[in-house]
């Protein structure tokens, strides 16, 4: 079935795939890794009992992160101020259906000194996702406006852990 120039072919897709791969590890590519972090220990205030973001915070937190629960013994503290998810319609048909809603998602934190001097002064971070509606498709709409608003969040707690890894001590 290939025909008599199916191995040449497949030979030419060998060596394009690992030229490939020869040109990515010559080029520095690595995955990208959690940033370093200059303390051993951090609890959340202010977050709502069961936040998807702190959960988020939680599970991306390097493993020399201890999470814990008072605030007196952390050696960082990250305040939540405001944690919220805004959805509203950008755009209807003459017949008022909706054609196209913006998701938001809005974190505003700080991380209070331990001792001084505030390590992450009052800082908000914001971020948006249009979704195109139709009725018709209202359970798989519903689905990916709950995909895209877990991404933003993932997102925003990247954001936060960069934040964190550049706290110094």
């Amino acid at each position: 079935m290939g025909g008599p120039q199916a191995p040449v072919r497949r030979r030419i897709a060998g060596a394009a795939l690992l030229a490939g791969a020869a040109t990515l590890a010559g080029c520095g590519f690595r995955l990208r890794r959690p940033a370093p972090m200059r303390f051993r220990s951090i609890a959340f205030a202010g977050f709502e009992r069961g936040s998807a973001l702190a959960e988020e915070l939680r599970r991306q937190l390097p493993p020399t992160v201890q999470v814990v629960s008072d605030t007196r013994t952390a050696q960082v503290v990250l305040q939540a101020l405001a944690d919220a998810r805004e959805r509203s319609v950008v755009a209807s048909t003459a017949a008022a259906q909706v054609r196209e809603l913006q998701l938001r998602v809005r974190f505003e934190f700080r991380a209070p000194p331990p001792a001084g001097r505030e390590l992450i002064p009052r800082t908000e971070l914001r971020l948006a996702r249009d979704l195109s509606y139709r009725e018709d498709l209202a359970l798989a709409k519903e689905q990916e406006e709950a995909e895209l608003v877990r991404g933003m969040v993932g997102d925003i707690a990247q954001q936060v852990l960069r934040q964190l890894a550049a706290i110094e001590l």
